[in-house]
């Protein structure tokens, strides 16, 4: 392959791998809106806080999971465009 090709697909891997990177931003909004509301529904009936408490850990780890796998893939990205 001549240069010029191989540094197109490099340079659409990186941009590829940016845009990966990026789901982290859904999991940020989610994850603030689940802790106040968490915290909105304590306030209002404590009694059922331990309650609450841990279905909020649970949808937290369950949100942040894609921006796991999203920074995943942009590394798995950059790996096999330099590796690769």
């Amino acid at each position: 392959l001549s240069y010029g090709i191989i540094a197109t697909v490099a340079c659409l891997a990186c941009i590829g791998a940016g845009l990966a990177v990026l789901t982290g931003i859904g999991p940020g909004i989610g994850e603030g809106n689940i802790a106040a509301h968490a915290m909105d529904a304590i306030a209002r009936n404590p009694e059922v806080s331990k309650d609450i408490r841990s279905n909020m850990i649970l949808g937290i780890a369950l949100a942040e999971t894609t921006g796991i796998y999203g920074f995943a893939i942009a590394i798995l990205i950059l790996v096999m465009t330099v590796f690769g």
